[in-house]
């Protein structure tokens, strides 16, 4: 059945963008509260999927289709901005060229699908640091050590029941990520990091600034300059040739 289309607003009360939502009908059940790096993740309620519908649901749309699942809400992302793609494409390509010399089991791929069992949340971080062996046909995993988010508009989404942006919820979602060894939040619109670090300790979380800050991610052989994620973008335009 086709669900209504729904729109949400910012935290701040100014429409940041619409987005068709699809509902399919359930019975009603208890919503149980799921502890989660110390944040409460509410479950389905009335109306919405599974995690498991969800990837059932999104295994019958075309690829080209982005979806996310928020609180039992599949919503179908907007195409990203070209500065956005291309600071993960640098971002997946520093990545590469360190794994190759540092770890070549490890490789990083944008967009790839990662179960996380996250209750009735499914995000889809825009580069993963993931196994290189995979099966052909493969498009799901189920263990990702970096996960990096380029905040879009639609991240700063207020989740239903809950304080946070759906960037946060979904940082701390990948934290809880057993497997996980970093966890990077990068701004499209400014040069601006947020990096959180496993350590034997828990997590070490700091923001980096400028295009002179030092991005270290020692696991995956990195050590670049902030600056360099955003190398042809117009933060950090290229010469031009004369």
């Amino acid at each position: 059945m086709k669900g209504p289309s729904l729109s949400f607003r910012a935290s701040g009360g100014c429409e940041s963008r619409s987005f068709v939502l699809s509902l399919i009908a359930r019975p009603s059940r208890l919503i149980r509260q799921e502890p989660l790096m110390g944040i409460a993740i509410p479950d389905t309620s009335t109306g919405r999927m599974s995690g498991a519908e969800f990837r059932t649901f999104q295994a019958h749309r075309p690829d080209h289709e982005r979806w996310e699942l928020l609180a039992g809400v599949p919503m179908m992302m907007t195409p990203p901005t070209i500065v956005h793609n291309w600071i993960a494409t640098n971002l997946a390509n520093l990545l590469n060229t360190s794994l190759a010399r540092h770890d070549s089991y490890r490789i990083a791929l944008q967009r790839t699908g990662i179960e996380l069992g996250s209750g009735d949340y499914r995000p889809e971080p825009d580069v993963v640091v993931i196994d290189a062996d995979f099966a052909a046909g493969q498009r799901f995993v189920t263990r990702a050590y970096l996960l990096a988010e380029i905040v879009s508009e639609s991240d700063d989404v207020t989740v239903s029941g809950m304080p946070d942006s759906w960037i946060e919820v979904k940082r701390q979602i990948y934290l809880a990520h057993a497997p996980c060894e970093a966890v990077l939040i990068v701004q499209q619109n400014r040069i601006e990091a947020r990096l959180d670090i496993k350590t034997g300790n828990g997590w070490d979380s700091m923001i980096l600034g400028g295009i002179e800050a030092e991005l270290r991610l020692p696991q995956f052989g990195l050590g670049c300059r902030l600056g360099d994620l955003y190398d042809g973008t117009p933060l950090r335009p290229r010469a031009r040739r004369t």
